[in-house]
């Protein structure tokens, strides 16, 4: 009886041992355990991922924060913080100036705020990065046929100059590119300007992009281009512009509006115009410089971050108030609202001033590039760079899940009458994220006016508003604080 015992043991267990590994087999084919071990691992994660809120539960948890919307609004708008916002960027930009790629203003200002955020209590550091570096130099244009009158212009970046007794040639003014392409045989050895008209900025500011590389394929010596605005007093617009390779090169500068139609009437009456045109521009090497960056450490999960923007560079006229001293500003603000009542999220919150957006989001490219890799520790990107005028809706761009946890965060704002929630964020420095799968938000303000003012003289503090600044530093201060201390990150 002992030696049967044990013989049926042995088989039991010979029986059991081959029934598992057939098991485990069939389960997960040929992978040895370790394999099927994190298998099983990254399956429960990614189910857990997937399990999605149902819109009862959304509503609740986003609207337990309704209180502290209430505290920030409150603190931005009525109370101790108001006006402060408009007040700081008034001290920056009245101190520092217009600050262009590459210039000493550039650095002076990247300087004044890492120093100002430091004195806020705020952890600030700096990450260098290489920036273009074009200097304007002296320019002027005159009409000398068919009679002497003074051009209001502004080189475009990146322009090359004149040489150095500057170019006088005969005039051929055309509203279009096809106009021109029709024209081609007229352009051999004049200057082309472009009298197109405003129809929208980004329709109308390829010409201002792409127009000297046009004109010069049909032989131009210069272009000059109308500014591109809707209203003008006189004011010429400034703005870079890209030379196409394989092109010849040619001096480039908007003109005014006035300017640009005085042209067209008189070659429309069968004038002959000649203009004299003098630019001293140059590309210099690239600077040093830096993205300038503010933080507020989350208690529970820091590595993941919600990042607000603006961009701390200008172009060389006016002050860069709203272009985008404001957009800079307001996201320092929102950091303070927050610092200010004693709020940490479970995210971290991260302010970046980028450097150089002016010259295509040279700053905000770098970064991207820097931290990538982290991707997908980025909850939610946000940018503003069309003016801090009165905030009519937070624009949105990320997934259908996150579209509906977004309409129930801006509902907090009902105290400021800003609960639009509309399709399609915006953003020069943001759009790397944003085609990666990151949600973005920006700011949809009432910007009828922003391209009256947009890099030319224009663009000062008299442009600004103290009271739309409040508004607009609680509408980001609210949105920032509740994405970054919700339960879970935003659903791709």
């Amino acid at each position: 009886m002992a030696l049967e015992g044990s013989q049926a043991c042995c088989l039991l267990r010979l029986f059991l041992s081959l029934f598992l590994f057939l098991f485990l087999s069939a389960v997960s084919g040929s992978h040895p355990p370790s394999e099927r071990l994190m298998s099983s691992a990254s399956a429960i994660r990614a189910a857990s991922n997937q399990t999605k809120k149902t819109a009862p539960d959304v509503a609740a948890e986003v609207g337990r924060y309704a209180d502290v919307a209430k505290r920030i609004i409150e603190r931005a708008v009525f109370g101790a913080a108001q006006n402060r916002s408009y007040r700081r960027l008034a001290d920056f930009t009245d101190t520092v100036g217009n600050r262009v790629s590459g210039s000493q203003n550039l650095e002076r200002a990247i300087r004044y705020m890492y120093d100002a955020m430091k004195q806020d209590g705020l952890e600030v550091h700096l990450e260098p990065v290489k920036i273009p570096h074009w200097v304007r130099g002296k320019e002027s244009a005159e009409m000398v046929v068919p009679r002497a009158k003074s051009l209001a212009i502004l080189g475009l970046g990146s322009s090359v100059a004149t040489p150095p007794e500057g170019i006088e040639a005969e005039v051929l003014v055309v509203q279009s590119f096809e106009e021109l392409k029709r024209r081609a045989s007229e352009a051999a050895g004049r200057i082309v300007v472009f009298n197109q008209p405003f129809i929208s900025y980004g329709e109308t500011v390829s010409y201002r992009a792409f127009g000297a590389s046009e004109a010069a394929r049909v032989g131009a010596v210069a272009t000059l281009i109308r500014s591109v605005t809707p209203f003008s007093i006189n004011s010429p617009h400034t703005g870079w512009q890209t030379y196409q390779d394989g092109v010849k090169r040619i001096p480039t500068a908007c003109i005014t509006v006035e300017d640009a139609e005085l042209l067209w009437r008189l070659a429309r009456n069968k004038q002959k115009i000649v203009v004299r045109l003098v630019m001293g521009a140059q590309t210099l090497p690239d600077a040093d410089s830096f993205n300038t960056v503010a933080e507020i450490r989350g208690w529970q999960r820091p590595e993941q971050v919600v990042l607000l923007s603006g961009h701390l560079d200008s172009w060389d006229v006016g002050q860069g108030a709203m272009d985008d001293g404001g957009g800079a500003l307001i996201s320092w603000e929102a950091l303070s609202l927050i610092k200010d009542l004693g709020l940490r999220p479970r995210r971290t919150l991260r302010a970046v001033l980028w450097t150089a957006e002016e010259q295509g989001g040279v700053g905000a490219q770098q970064y991207f590039k820097l931290h990538k890799e982290n991707i997908s520790n980025f909850d939610l990107v946000m940018e503003s760079d069309l003016g801090t005028f009165t905030p009519m809706a937070l624009q949105f761009t990320g997934s259908d899940a996150a579209r509906k946890v977004m309409e129930e965060v801006v509902n907090l704002l009902a105290p400021i009458n800003t609960t639009k929630l509309e399709a399609g964020a915006e953003g020069t420095d943001i759009s790397q994220w944003m085609q990666a799968g990151v949600p973005g938000a920006s700011l949809h303000v009432a910007d009828s006016r922003y391209f009256w003012f947009h890099h030319s003289e224009g663009d000062t503090m008299t442009v600004q508003d103290p009271h739309d600044m409040n508004l607009c530093s609680a509408l980001w201060a609210v949105v920032a604080y509740v994405v970054a201390d919700l339960q879970d990150m935003l659903p791709r």
